[in-house]
């Protein structure tokens, strides 16, 4: 069972989930973590209320930073215990799917998928674009729009 950032509270929220299943379907999963979206605290506590909205059922990051942290790829049937900015569980999403894609040929329909902003691929090119550029400031290198994304799909599962 592989757990990071797995608080008392988010492991408790997590376990309150996993116990209302039945025992064959709890055996199934064996993955888990609990994290937020994005970097700062507002576009943190905006992608956890779309996921619970049901708007946000998919995500994406660069494959580099698997790469630089030395951490598997997301796996289908992962759940993640997702938090709000203060580390409050919001609610439980299952990765349905993971794909590896160009950032320079994301889809529009991925991109309404992620369900930010007005849902648009030229929306999620201009925000992504600037979040990654950032990103890849911090760390030294510079962003390239053909860098690989690993993308996720994923439903929410509990509440």
């Amino acid at each position: 069972m592989e757990q990071w950032k797995m608080t008392p509270r988010a492991k408790s929220y997590l376990n309150h989930y996993l116990f209302s299943l039945n025992e064959s379907l709890r055996r199934r999963y064996t993955s888990f973590n609990a994290d937020f979206f994005c970097a700062t605290e507002q576009d943190a506590n905006t992608c956890a209320q779309l996921v619970i909205q049901g708007d946000k059922t998919a995500t994406c990051s660069l494959k580099y930073w698997y790469e630089q942290a030395n951490e598997p790829l997301p796996e289908v049937g992962h759940l993640q215990v997702v938090l709000n900015w203060d580390g409050e569980p919001q609610c439980i999403i299952e990765t349905l799917e993971v794909f590896e894609i160009p950032f320079n040929q994301m889809t529009e329909q991925f991109a309404f998928d992620e369900g930010e902003g007005d849902k648009s691929l030229e929306h999620w090119r201009k925000a992504h674009k600037a979040f990654f550029e950032q990103e890849c400031q911090q760390e030294g290198i510079t962003f390239d729009e053909n860098m690989m994304l690993v993308c996720e799909r994923f439903k929410k599962v509990y509440p």
